[in-house]
């Protein structure tokens, strides 16, 4: 593994974590763990992509930074 790799690895496991710690702020425990099992699934489905295609990982971080912060938002709105 590439020190590139290691940190496009480092990067989709900090977004995972962000998404599961969002996830837990909501106040409705069912729909937070809905969420959860959403990403966890997300994540699940896209762990056989190999290292070596960093162009597709960097692009489905992108799109999961886009998801995170619309959560985010949510969640703001929720707990407002």
């Amino acid at each position: 593994m590439t020190l590139g790799q290691f940190m496009l690895r480092n990067q989709v496991i900090k977004q995972y974590r962000e998404f599961l710690r969002t996830a837990q702020r909501l106040p409705d425990k069912k729909q937070s763990q809905e969420i959860v099992e959403w990403v966890r699934s997300d994540y699940k489905q896209n762990r056989s992509i190999p290292n070596s295609e960093e162009e597709q990982i960097k692009a489905l971080l992108y799109q999961g930074e886009k998801m995170l912060k619309e959560l985010k938002q949510n969640v703001d709105l929720a707990l407002a």
